[in-house]
């Protein structure tokens, strides 16, 4: 290919592989002028030979790494969501199809594009999904636990704490039920547990730390209900909030938001459309929950009033979800803004 059909690159598709890269290029006409397969160890030193233009790829493994590099180079890379790319896919899938399509999504300028995240926002990131795998080992360990119990006709009333407290006595006590080998089972499964209890207990330690050190989790945790893990959990998924215009859209990312199906001007408004980051979603509604368990508190709160109206006409989970979403929302303005909750208000009690 001529070096002078380069010159007139205006978008390069990438498709990220584990060991290679598939590239196809489109000049100024949309016409294709590059089609190439590359190692990965050779990326920069392929893009030096090419023109600064914008580069698209899919948001997966290593795209905010190759983003950043290709940034550093001085090219306009662009983050897609998958679900954004597929439209534009023509033929049967294959790597070279999915790097055109992705070529062509990058030049929608209306296209929204996933915020590239630094390498910090990655380790946090990082941080929140070993505690998330371990929290769930754990439940997942406990239940066999559970199981086990039960074959031997023992059963423990529901909760983590009951279990622990009354495991040692069981073994103890029920020692001419339970065989010799299924013991050692249940002794190595709480050993299990143990040391998952030890590696959630160190994570969260050093999540908590974080937040405390960080000046946006600091203002995000002025929000009632939300606190380190939440706070970091956010700061690691969005930054501060620049590829947001509102909260609004904020909380609909998250799939906090009625899921819409509208047509001749009819529009019909379903459950949540549980999009975007199912781990955020989650903790917000658990801090929405937290918040309506205390009802004592509402009054504190400048959305106080707005809750007991709305608690009183709604069923509990409905409430706790619309909560979670306001939540959202307020978080998402203070992060963006930099500023405290109801700091607003605050001042005009205090006569500033």
């Amino acid at each position: 290919m001529a070096k002078k059909d380069f010159d007139e690159l205006m978008s390069i598709g990438v498709d990220i592989g584990k060991d290679t890269f598939h590239l196809v290029g489109f000049d100024h006409a949309g016409e294709r002028v590059l089609r190439k397969q590359i190692k990965r160890l050779a990326l920069v030193a392929t893009f030096e030979k090419l023109p600064r233009c914008i580069v698209g790829m899919e948001a997966c493994l290593s795209a905010h790494f190759v983003s950043r590099t290709l940034r550093d180079m001085g090219f306009e890379p662009r983050i897609i969501p998958a679900i954004y790319v597929k439209p534009f896919s023509k033929g049967q899938k294959n790597d070279y199809n999915d790097a055109e399509a992705i070529a062509e999504a990058a030049l929608r300028p209306n296209l929204q594009t996933v915020s590239e995240k630094s390498q910090d926002q990655l380790d946090l990131q990082a941080l929140h999904r070993v505690r998330s795998r371990l929290v769930s080992r754990r439940t997942a360990t406990i239940n066999q636990i559970r199981a086990f119990l039960i074959e031997q006709g023992i059963t423990v009333r529901k909760g983590l704490r009951a279990l622990k407290n009354s495991f040692e006595a069981i073994l103890e006590e029920r020692k001419d039920e339970i065989s010799p080998r299924m013991r050692s089972i249940l002794i190595g499964l709480y050993g299990d547990w143990m040391w998952m209890d030890d590696r959630i207990d160190k994570v969260s330690a050093e999540i908590e730390e974080i937040s405390r050190t960080e000046e946006n989790c600091i203002n995000v945790m002025t929000v009632p209900g939300i606190g380190p893990m939440i706070s970091t959990a956010m700061v690691a998924a969005i930054g501060e909030g620049e590829a947001f215009d509102r909260g609004r859209d904020f909380a609909a990312w998250v799939g906090l938001v009625p899921r819409q199906y509208s047509t001749g001007g009819r529009t019909v408004l379903g459950r949540i459309t549980k999009r975007g980051s199912r781990y955020l979603r989650m903790l917000f509604v658990q801090a929405a929950k937290i918040i309506m368990m205390r009802p004592h508190r509402w009054p504190d709160f400048s959305f106080g009033d707005w809750l007991a109206r709305a608690s009183e006409r709604m069923h509990r989970n409905k409430a706790a979800v619309a909560l979670a979403n306001k939540l959202a929302r307020m978080a998402w303005s203070i992060l963006r803004h930099k500023t405290a909750f109801d700091a607003q208000r605050d001042e005009v009690a205090i006569g500033v």
